[in-house]
This record gives structure tokens, sequence and C-alpha cells, in this order.
């Protein structure tokens, strides 16, 4: 059974976890998580080599690695797709992309017990990105796509507006200015959530086991602006 390792630097927080798996064993979770601003790339190798010491394992005994490949802060997931795909390019073993706000829906069914998420990501220039997920025994549902909105346009995914929704992510601090309909449909907001490897790791497994994984060279973050950013610099 696998041995994954997770990576994840899109917010200010910066997290690393370990999944083991073995026959006839229940699953190992180990995980690191630190609120550190600006601060990813001097932490990321440290919580590292603290799980595989702790796992008492070496960077060779993992069989795929993941990352938080957005939507989120531009500079951190470059920090952690590079150290991902640095580290498994070097072992010859595959890479895993997992959306944050995917990771974030997942936090709030797991720690919460959520049925619908709306996972909403402060995206800066007064803008918002955004996803809506149905959960159920820890299995995810996508019910709208990805996207990057102003908090004006957020709404409810079309046939789900009567749905019990509750919003998790940093986008949920502008609560003031989201439309009046998505404050009458989302009965709790949890802007303090943040996106975590201990969830990835998690979501990868699952990708996996599906026979998910890229070439370490064909892993990309996915930052959702960049038709946007490329608009711009016409």
């Amino acid at each position: 059974m696998p041995t994954l390792l997770a990576l994840d630097a899109s917010s200010s927080a910066c997290s690393a976890a370990l999944l083991i798996r073995r026959d006839g064993h229940d699953d190992q979770l180990l995980t690191r998580f630190m609120l550190a601003p600006r601060e990813h790339t001097r932490r990321l190798m440290p919580m590292i080599d603290e799980l595989l010491d702790e796992a008492g394992l070496t960077l060779a005994d993992l069989d795929a690695l993941a990352y938080g490949q957005g939507p989120g802060s531009f500079t951190g997931l470059r920090i952690a797709a590079g150290v991902a795909q640095g580290l498994a390019f070097g072992l010859e073993v595959p890479l895993i992309g997992v959306s944050t706000l995917e990771a974030l829906a997942l936090a709030g069914h797991r720690r919460h017990h959520l049925r619908h998420v709306l996972p909403v990501i402060d995206a800066r220039m007064g803008e918002l990105y955004t996803a809506a997920y149905r959960c159920h025994d820890g299995q995810l549902t996508r019910l709208a796509e990805e996207g990057l909105l102003s908090p004006e346009r957020l709404s409810l995914p079309a046939g789900h507006e009567e749905a019990d929704w509750v919003g998790v992510g940093s986008g949920w601090e502008q609560w003031e200015s989201l439309p009046v309909t998505v404050q009458a449909g989302v009965s709790q907001h949890l802007p303090d959530m943040q996106p975590a490897a201990e969830d990835m790791v998690l979501l990868a497994a699952e990708s996996l086991a599906e026979g998910g994984g890229v070439a370490p060279h064909l892993a990309q973050p996915v930052y959702l602006r960049d038709q946007v950013a490329w608009q711009k610099s016409r």
C-alpha cells in the first residue's frame, strides 16, 4: 500500500502531511501545520524531515508526492510545486496536484461534518476563488466549477439553493460584500479555515488509487487568474 507526502503553501499557512497505508493495519497520518507568512521556503523542508523521522522512513520510502496546486497565493503555489516537483523527480515517483478549494471542502466535512460546503478563498485584488461541494462519507461531489469572481457575483449552485450551505475559507471575511441571497442561504461561515496538506494527502491517495498522478515535469499550479493577467498586460 502507498506512502504519500503532501505539501501546501497556498496561503499564509505552511503544512505537510505523511500518509502511510499498510495492509492489515490502520492508516497512519502524520501532520505539520504552521501559520508562517513569507516563511514557506524556510519551513517546508524541516517539516518534511520531521515527518519522516517521526515515521522512521526516508524519502526513498515514498510512493508519490502531492502538493496544493491552487488556487491561492501565486508565490506559495510555486514554492510547494517546486519542492514537490524536485523531490518527485529525484525519486522517480508520480506527482499529484490537489485543489486547495477541494481540500477546504474536505476539511469542513471531516472536522465539522458539513454536507454542503462553499469553499471561498480571498484572491486579493477585490476577487474570490470559489467552488461548491456536496460531501458524504468522505466523498466529495463538485456542484460548481472553480472560478474567480468579485464578491458581488458569488452565488449558490443552481438547483441546490435550498441546501444547508456552510462557507469555509478566507473569502468569507468579505461577508458584508456578498449578495443577500448568499447570506440568507449560508447557515454559518468559517473564515479562519485554511487549506492544509492533511486533507490534500487524503485526496491524493484517492486519486492515486484511481490511477491519478503525472510525471513531475508535467505538474503545473492552477492560478485561475492566468487569462485575466494576460488580458490586463496587453
